[in-house]
């Protein structure tokens, strides 16, 4: 075997065609991935990867594998030196295994050079060297995976004609057939059974660095199978019963123990963020499916740019993800501007259903125009249908930190919305009037969002005067209670009975307002207003578990501006000015509540000083470092919009703005007399969570003509700030059982290249990826013929 395995090396390389052919491979690789203009190129896409590489190698594979493998036994058979062969003391699979390792050394070297690639896209990378090493090798290992099942659909393929030409044809119709083929019958026929016969549906994984041992087994399967039944079609005896028998049999053997190990099997996700490996939570979920869930996922286009193709090659590999493990998770792409004649009327149908569109400018022929995206996804589940967002905004955010953070995002944002559609509503939260807490119009939004996953209910405190034991054990069928900006204060009654729902388990989440002043009291004909201490007799409340709110106001230059009519009668304007009560905060925390949030709004915001005790305390939100606090009583007036402010003055960074508490709390009536007397009173709770915020503005909705607007829309600026998201992350968190909220703290990083490097030294890597990877071979030309020459001189 040994010995035509270095024949058919030698005899390859002593050939121009061998030279000619892989050079064409390597010409064509680098004139795709670094030349020409499209979706291959790596330098345009601007992503430190090779995924481009490996989307476009085996197309070019399907034409250089069978151009090297199509001489291997037509040749033989052409001149007559076949029946020689077969006559040498050798079996005829050793034959057949010898010729087929020298095509498969020779494509290996073919392949060397592209490994050039690798180096170049780490020192593009920004940062240097933030290529996925992991991923890349997981990658070829799937491609060397599909290069030897090719070689031994190539090698049958020559033992079918004595033509080269001939033998070429019909290995490259072979491979297109199972690379492709079977995916193009699964379209037509709608059934996944054919798409797993074919190449491409095992190799996308094995590309993006996911080593499954299903896809293993499946080309292991088709290499040996070809290899096989080359063996027996070398053979010049006729078959026998017993042959026909084993040819049948091992092809059956070989599916049943591919569909044997569908259930049986191992994955090594070798990516460095393991972006490819469903999280328990997920599963969870997946797991519960039981009757087709269908996403229509709209993110689909022709002259997307290049941060929206991968937002959508991401979308579609976490959709297979999920489909690989439940097979009633069904997805489509759908391009709903594709035809002009009904493209307003489904941009209007999306708008009214919520899935607002993108403007992206597209670069062409160097030309700039706007195109609509709508990065959004409908499920249907039983009737059920619920709308998926995958793009993560931000305000500010440059196009790759928007894909960052939506890439990050796509897994929950799935898993999120499979949970609303097949769980059923359990957990119950009570939002808490009769202490002159926000009104339901301006709590509308946020009411109507958590209400997909929850039961809500108003609860009144007010009972618990006549029959404070009957109102504890109402309180305590809820599981969370939601205090929206209270501005009367509490009872000690009601503080027991809160205190006591909190020992027995319950989840609360505060929204506490310690200063009273409105942005609405300075619109009057001063401009002024003052802001004075709120007491809602909750100081010893929150001290005892651990936090103290103080009675001052978070003066922030990085904020939210103020917008007032400027000028008098016909010439007044509306001016946006600068507003420094009203903090925009940027989460900077990993924690899944706050992980990957847009700005947040606040609006006359306390500071919350954090105090030692057995409770764990998580600071969620702070404001920026460039901040001060201003004692109260204060006046405040519209004046300070026009005032240029001092830095120097703002010396206290990083204010603490909202806490979660978590853990086991000592009851804040231990050791005191309380109000009345409960059954079953506890001085130390059970391990539970609550989350205080210092700003009951941040739940408030505006509310425009036609009724309430959507929470953390500023109709003045335009801007959405992520209010609503971030306390619906707040609540899931708090009463999330199984999880699923902390795959938002799971870290999916895109890794970029450097613009800025890539722009002054795009020509040097241009030529040094097409040309180097030529010389290399010219130089292993030269010396392999050299050293030929000289052995068989002497």
């Amino acid at each position: 075997m040994f010995s035509i395995l270095r024949k058919e090396i030698n005899s390859f390389f002593a050939s121009p065609i061998a030279y000619l052919v892989i050079s064409i491979f390597l010409l064509l690789n680098g004139l795709f991935l670094w030349f020409f203009k499209g979706e291959f190129n790596i330098l345009d896409n601007g992503f430190a990867d090779l995924s481009s590489f490996f989307l476009l190698a085996p197309w070019i594979l399907i034409f250089l594998i069978p151009a090297v493998t199509m001489r291997s036994f037509s040749d033989e058979k052409k001149q007559g030196t076949l029946e020689l062969l077969l006559t040498k003391p050798i079996s005829h699979l050793n034959i057949v295994l010898g010729k087929y390792f020298g095509a498969l050394i020779l494509i290996v070297i073919a392949l060397l050079p592209t490994l050039l690639y690798v180096y170049t896209v780490q020192q593009l990378g920004n940062p240097l060297g933030n290529l996925d090493i992991g991923s890349t090798l997981g990658s070829y290992f799937g491609l060397l995976f599909l290069v030897a099942s090719y070689t031994a659909i190539g090698m049958f393929s020559s033992t079918l004609s004595d033509n080269q030409i001939v033998a070429f044809i019909i290995a490259v119709f072979l491979c297109f057939l199972f690379y492709i083929g079977f995916e193009g019958i699964a379209d037509v026929t709608a059934s996944n059974t054919f798409d797993k016969l074919g190449m491409s549906y095992h190799y996308k994984s094995m590309s993006r660095g996911v080593i499954d041992t299903r896809d293993l087994l499946y080309f292991i399967s088709i290499t040996v199978v070809f290899v096989l039944l080359t063996v027996r079609k070398i053979s010049t005896k006729p078959i026998t019963k017993k042959e026909l028998l084993h040819l049948l049999v091992l092809p059956l053997g070989l599916l049943v123990l591919n569909i044997f190990t569908q259930s049986i099997y191992q994955r090594f996700d070798l990516t460095k963020d393991q972006r490819y490996t469903l999280s328990d939570a997920t599963l969870q979920i997946v797991n519960q499916v039981d009757s087709p869930i269908i996403i229509d996922v709209f993110l689909e286009g022709d002259d997307f740019p290049s941060e929206f193709r991968r937002l959508q090659t991401e979308t579609r590999q976490i959709l297979e993800e999920f489909t690989s493990k439940n097979g009633q998770i069904k997805f489509n792409f759908i391009n709903p501007i594709a035809d002009d004649a009904t493209r307003n009327q489904n941009i209007q149908q999306l708008n009214q259903r919520g899935l607002t569109p993108m403007q992206v400018t597209v670069q062409e022929s160097g030309k700039s125009s706007q195109e609509v995206v709508f990065p959004w996804a409908l499920a249907s589940y039983n009737g059920v249908t619920t709308k998926i967002p995958l793009m993560q905004n931000k305000i500010g955010a440059d196009m790759q930190t928007l894909v960052s953070n939506s890439v990050q995002h796509l897994e929950y944002a799935f898993a999120d919305g499979f949970s609303k559609l097949v769980n059923q509503k359990s957990k119950k939260i009570a939002i808490l009037k009769g202490n002159n807490q926000l009104d339901d119009i301006h709590i509308f939004d946020f009411v109507k969002t958590i209400k997909d996953y929850y039961y809500i209910a108003p609860f009144t405190l007010d009972s618990v005067a006549a029959n404070p034991q009957k109102t504890l054990n109402d309180l305590n069928g809820f599981d969370l209670v939601i205090s929206a900006k209270p501005t009367q204060a509490f009872t000690e009654e009601e503080k027991l009975v809160l205190d006591q729902f909190t020992m027995q388990g319950g989840k609360s989440l505060w929204l506490i307002d310690k200063v009273a002043i409105e942005k609405d009291s300075l619109y009057n004909a001063s401009g002024k207003n003052i802001a004075i201490a709120r007491d809602l007799n909750l100081t010893d409340f929150f001290f005892k578990y651990g936090i103290r709110i103080n009675p001052v106001l978070v003066n922030d230059l990085y904020s939210a501006p103020i917008t007032l009519a400027m000028g008098e009668g016909s010439q007044s304007q509306f001016t946006q000015m600068p507003w420094f009560y009203a903090p925009l905060v940027n989460p900077a925390n990993n924690h899944p509540i706050v992980n990957n949030l847009n700005l947040i709004e606040f609006d006359f915001a306390n500071q919350i000083d954090t105090l030692k005790n057995n409770v764990k305390k998580t600071i969620l939100l702070q404001s920026s470092v460039l901040s001060k606090t201003d004692g109260t009583p204060r006046e405040i007036s519209l004046d300070l919009t026009t005032q240029e402010p001092d830095p120097k003055l703002y010396t206290k960074p990083n204010q603490t703005l909202a806490v979660l508490l978590e853990g086991e709390f000592t009851s804040a009536y231990n050791n005191r007399i309380k109000p009345f007397d409960l059954s079953n009173e506890k001085n130390t709770s059970v391990p539970t969570k609550m989350l205080v915020v210092a700003d009951g503005d941040v739940v408030k909705n505006d509310v425009g003509k036609n009724g309430p607007l959507e929470l953390g829309f500023d109709r003045n600026s335009g801007q959405l700030y992520g209010n609503k998201e971030f306390l619906l992350n707040a609540v899931n968190y708090l009463l999330d059982d199984n999880g699923l909220i902390n795959i938002r703290s799971k870290e999916v990083a895109v890794a970029f290249l450097d613009y800025k490097k890539v722009t002054e030294e795009k020509t040097k890597w241009q030529l040094i990826n097409i040309l180097i990877p030529l010389a290399l071979l010219a130089l292993f030309g030269f010396v392999f013929n050299y050293i030929r020459k000289k052995k068989y001189a002497l």
